[in-house]
């Protein structure tokens, strides 16, 4: 049976509890416990990058990480993949701040990455790179006599071609993607998107559905939405409230809760949202003094110019519109930037009466499909969802939003404080239903079982591709 090889930019420790790490760890957990192999990763270190691998061996899984020096820090995942990959991908090309060494150095990592896993790698390994930090990563391996199958899965959004050919760099990306032989996206459209970049740049051949050769290389392309463990949540939202929060919910047994959560990043919306809670004060008054909303922002990126401005204009807006809506005894809107336990989260999910998500522009959003996961059947929340996260191709049973409408989202937000709870139940159980059947043990399945299937690449056709040219368009 072959080894599962997981190449990510961060790697969960093996001593933290997969509930606790994410969602991406606990699918990854998964497919390398039943498949036995290794995780290669980022320690989340700087130091000397020329230190031995540190390995940890847990059952059939074996954790290896490495140290970064802090200028391979800084260019490969500051300069570049945060301050040129990240903005654009999420369509902020006027965030984008490329510098030619930071290029050079996201280059320089990923080759030196691919030099530290060669050792490790054995004939028939299947080998799955996660996200945009590592678009190179195949092609680095291919020029050092890699044949294994080599997947790539992407988490977040694929920018269309007018965004992603605004890039420097953007047809050297694109050629060095052909190298892997499954591509993996979120939703359809990131699929068309990378399609439509790679046929503006060079001739796409597609010999089926969704199997394709360019740049003289073949590969696959399919989607993947990636889920949540919903029966995990259930059990966390479930159960006795912590003593604030049972007394902070008897406070308030009046009161409909709005609420929010997400890292704080201008991918968001969370300017806008506020905006729109504002509007919703505004044109429906009969809410006064019987909601609240709450937001959960803790800081990322705290350096980065872009996310501190962002930072002081909610800080801004939350005293504006308290200012002008509050009342004695009633605060309309709590914005909090500081982080919570993910448990805690799961039971505030499940006393909200709405759940309020809408980011400009979203891979998937798993935020969405926890809230959905926390509720109580018998009586449930409603989710309020943007129409660019990626989650709502799924959860179509959510009161959809075009995030930049403040009216419209101001519109859906009275609607679901006032829907009746025979509403209520059945849009729940619609959107349950999908995320128990697709949850992230589906997720991780089907890519495996995808990759799989692929023939592995000869030792002949990589030499034909170490000398291969994409015959560009006229």
């Amino acid at each position: 049976m072959s080894r599962l090889v997981v190449v990510s930019n961060r790697i969960a420790p093996p001593d933290e509890h997969a509930a606790s790490a994410g969602g991406l760890a606990v699918g990854i957990l998964g497919a390398l416990k039943a498949a036995g192999g290794l995780w290669f990763g980022w320690s989340g270190e700087t130091g000397n990058e020329d230190q031995p691998l540190k390995k940890v061996k847990k059952g059939n899984i074996t954790w290896a990480s490495f140290n970064l020096s802090e200028q391979d820090l800084d260019e490969y995942y500051n300069q570049f993949s945060n301050a040129v990959l990240w903005p654009a991908f999420h369509y902020r090309l006027d965030l984008v701040q490329f510098q030619r060494p930071a290029w050079d150095g996201y280059l320089r990592v990923n080759a030196m990455l691919a030099d530290k896993l060669l050792p490790l790698l054995q004939d028939d390994d299947i080998i799955w790179i996660h996200d945009y930090h590592l678009l190179p990563f195949a092609h680095e391996l291919r020029k050092r006599g890699v044949n294994n199958r080599i997947g790539f899965f992407l988490h977040i959004p694929f920018p269309t071609p007018e965004i992603f050919n605004a890039l420097p760099t953007y047809d050297t990306l694109l050629e060095q993607l052909c190298d892997y032989d499954l591509l993996g996206f979120q939703t359809e459209n990131d699929r068309l998107a990378f399609l439509d970049c790679l046929s503006n740049l060079t001739r796409v051949t597609t010999r089926s559905a969704k199997s394709h050769t360019a740049c003289g290389k073949a590969f696959r392309t399919e989607v993947y939405p990636i889920g949540i463990e919903p029966k995990e949540i259930a059990k966390q939202a479930a159960g006795p409230l912590p003593p604030k929060l049972a007394q902070l919910k008897a406070e308030l047994k009046n009161v409909q809760n709005i609420f929010s959560v997400e890292r704080l990043d201008y991918s968001k919306g969370l300017p806008e949202r506020f905006l729109a809670y504002e509007a919703l004060l505004e044109k429906y008054p009969q809410h006064h003094g019987k909601i609240r909303y709450t937001q959960i922002a803790p800081t990322s990126r705290g350096d980065v110019q872009a996310y501190q401005d962002i930072r002081h204009q909610l800080e801004n807006e939350a005293g504006r519109i308290n200012g002008k809506y509050g009342q004695l005894g009633w605060t309309p809107l709590y914005y909090l930037n500081q982080h919570f336990d993910r448990k805690l989260l799961m039971k505030i999910f499940r006393y909200s009466d709405v759940g309020l998500v809408t980011p400009l522009r979203d891979g998937m959003n798993l935020v969405a499909k926890e809230y959905v996961a926390a509720q109580d059947p018998a009586n449930p929340g409603v989710l309020v969802l943007s129409q660019f996260a990626g989650a709502a191709n799924e959860l179509t049973s959510a009161l959809i939003v075009n995030p930049y409408d403040r009216d419209e989202v101001a519109a859906a937000l009275d609607r679901a404080l006032t829907m009746s709870l025979a509403e209520r139940i059945s849009r729940h159980a619609e959107m349950l239903d999908v995320i128990v059947k697709n949850d992230i043990n589906h997720w991780q399945e089907c890519f495996i079982s995808d990759l799989k299937q692929i023939v592995p690449r000869s030792a002949e056709s990589q030499q034909r591709d170490k000398v291969a040219t994409f015959p560009k368009l006229a």
